[in-house]
């Protein structure tokens, strides 16, 4: 009986045993499951992302140079689960601005990657059109000093990032180097010496511009009061145009619009007025964008080949100042694909992709340390110009704000105003400064 207990005792002790060891097993089981499942989960999501191929939208304009294939090849070789399909939009920057905002307000995601004029980040921004960058930037420790600040600063709206900088452009003071000695410092010395030379070497003027009430007047216009300090929307959105600096801005402006060394039709010129005047010969000086240098040594076009250099714009009381042209790249917020469009935004405006766009496309880039690369200064004479550097060193944006072209229309009409006699700068700076705040208070 004593034998049966003690083997009944045995019995149920390792039952007990066995129920212990199966619970701790199976707690066990469950959390190495679970683990094991979360891993192999990540391990196949990981894969999938590596190993499935995607395909991404990138809109852009007419591209006559192939630098664009060049770059979609370049970076399909380094992401070969990443295709990417070009949109061709259309080369009238209106009308592609158009048709990106009729596509974005309905919410598609037929766009990935898209390219955007300088002066759209903020707009886009605004309408909740474009994905915010900074997390990107962030994660993948991108150094945005080594871009041109004012590149930086124009796709910089609320504190945040939405574009990336592709590619740039600043005005710049063309000059005869058969004629001056030595370019203007200050816009002080350009009235004195376009007064001076006007009339040597055949030219017929001393200075050309952009006077015509259009967005380069509002060009030349920034760059006039940006040299005397004057703004006219800060960086926290303020309306500060009606401000001593603008004011002594314009009436500088003003002072060349209305001086002997200018054209009598000024007001009617454009770029093209320009460049048309330029290439005769018809002047010292010229105000204009970077591809005038081409055009003044085009041999079949222009008759002062050999005799052309550049300089920055003279400066004002705080300095030199250029107007900041170009292009930025920026990702639908509806994308599909945030990350792979992402990675091809990185690559893109990054220094492989910029250095493909500046050798074969011949476009300005916004690192300032491809301007020391060897192609890239043999690509184009004004890349291996230290001047044209110090011009995108000085390129100031225009006013970033998400109502950018009812600014601009309202800066249109009143430096017009100032420069036909209609109007005094004062009067000009105290219409644009209420004008602009209604407009930005609807």
């Amino acid at each position: 009986m004593e034998q049966m207990k003690r083997l009944l005792l045995v019995g149920i002790i390792s039952v007990l045993a066995i129920f212990v060891v199966a619970c701790n097993g199976e707690s066990t089981s469950e959390t190495d499951n679970t683990e094991g499942t979360s891993d192999e989960e990540t391990t196949s999501e990981g894969n999938e992302s590596a190993s499935e191929e995607v395909t991404i939208v990138y809109a852009r304009g007419v591209d006559t140079t192939g630098a664009i294939d060049l770059v979609i090849e370049a970076f399909e070789e380094k992401h070969p689960h990443i295709n990417v399909e070009l949109r061709e939009m259309p080369a009238d920057t209106g009308q592609s601005h158009d048709q990106y905002v009729t596509m974005f307000s309905s919410q598609s995601s037929e766009v990935d990657v898209f390219d955007a004029d300088v002066i759209w980040p903020a707009e886009f921004a605004q309408a909740n059109y474009a994905l915010e960058l900074d997390r990107f930037i962030e994660r993948d420790s991108i150094d945005m000093d080594a871009y041109f600040p004012g590149t930086v600063q124009a796709a910089n709206f609320n504190g945040k990032q939405w574009a990336m900088p592709k590619f740039t452009d600043a005005g710049m003071l063309y000059y005869r180097s058969d004629i001056v000695e030595e370019a203007p410092e200050t816009w002080d010395e350009l009235i004195e010496q376009a007064s001076e030379l006007q009339g040597e070497e055949g030219t017929e003027f001393g200075y050309l511009m952009q006077a015509a009430q259009y967005e380069g007047l509002v060009c030349n216009y920034i760059e006039f009061i940006a040299s005397y300090g004057g703004q006219v929307i800060d960086d926290d959105n303020n309306v500060v145009v009606n401000s001593p600096e603008t004011v002594k801005g314009l009436e500088k402006l003003t002072e060349v619009v209305n001086s002997d060394f200018v054209p009598d039709n000024i007001l009617n010129f454009m770029e093209t007025e320009t460049e048309n005047a330029w290439i005769a010969g018809d002047a010292v000086f010229a105000r204009n964008w970077p591809y005038l240098q081409a055009s003044s040594n085009d041999e079949e076009r222009s008759s002062i080949v050999g005799n052309v250099d550049i300089a920055p714009l003279p400066a004002g009381d705080e300095g030199h100042a250029a107007t900041l042209g170009g292009w930025m790249g920026m990702i639908n917020r509806y994308s599909e694909h945030p990350e792979e469009a992402w990675e091809f935004l990185k690559f893109m405006t990054g220094e492989e992709g910029q250095k493909i766009i500046a050798v074969h496309g011949g476009r300005a880039p916004t690192l300032e340390a491809l301007y020391e690369d060897p192609e890239v200064k043999e690509a184009g004479p004004l890349f291996a110009n230290p001047e044209f550097v110090n011009v995108l060193q000085s390129a100031v944006p225009r006013p970033v704000s998400p109502i950018y072209p009812e600014i601009s229309d309202i800066m249109q009409i009143e430096i017009s105003k100032v420069l036909t006699g209609d109007q005094s700068a004062e009067e000009a700076a105290e219409n644009m400064q209420s004008k602009m705040e209604e407009a930005m208070g609807d």
